[in-house]
């Protein structure tokens, strides 16, 4: 899959605040993958799309920071530990100077290399603020791009009290961007069993 060139007015932000509940607490970014954590995986494929790097983390933000810009989850009001929006929330705020923001997960080391071009083209081709990616019947909903001029809508629904990507999404007007030419693609590494199956595809 061939790679886009990057378009200025893109960021990219890669999701890596989770408690990682599945994987024994671990750090998911930081899980070794073929001897690499699985950030730099996904920074090494996403880096080449965007502008520059952001990356949501509520921990290691040391370590964090030798793959992009580091911050912490969403605003003091809403708390930690509460799911992708929150982080979301501290990548747009982060992004404000950019059209763009391409959000990506810590734990999807094999994702598309012409990902943020083909979210953007659906999203503005369906003169739509928000895309999410889509493969094989499966929605991948935390693979997005959205405009950085939602981020006062998603405050709004965050301080509501609502958590959920999708509803957020749909809320917000976003389509579908089809990846079915690249299903393995949005492979996640959430459990140890799939880590080690991430090493076998990782190793054909």
């Amino acid at each position: 899959m061939a790679e886009t060139p990057v378009r200025t007015g893109i960021a990219g932000l890669i999701l890596a605040g989770g408690e990682g509940t599945r994987m024994n607490r671990q750090d998911k970014g930081l899980v070794v993958l073929r001897g690499e954590p699985m950030v730099a995986h996904v920074a090494r494929r996403l880096a080449p799309q965007v502008s520059r790097l952001i990356i949501s983390a509520n921990r290691h933000e040391d370590r964090y920071a030798a793959y992009g810009d580091v911050v912490r989850d969403g605003e003091a009001d809403l708390g930690a530990w509460q799911g992708p929006l929150l982080g979301i929330a501290a990548g747009l705020a982060a992004a404000r100077q950019d059209a763009w923001l391409v959000v990506v997960p810590c734990d999807t080391p094999f994702l598309p290399l012409d990902l943020a071009g083909r979210l953007v083209g659906a999203a503005e081709s369906a003169a739509a603020p928000m895309a999410y990616a889509a493969a094989g019947g499966q929605r991948h909903s935390a693979c997005m791009a959205l405009r950085t001029s939602l981020l006062p809508d998603l405050l709004e629904y965050l301080r509501a009290g609502d958590r959920k990507v999708g509803l957020w999404q749909a809320r917000a007007g976003a389509v579908e961007a089809r990846f079915d030419d690249a299903p393995d693609a949005f492979m996640n590494v959430n459990t140890p069993e799939e880590l080690a199956a991430a090493e076998r595809y990782a190793s054909q």
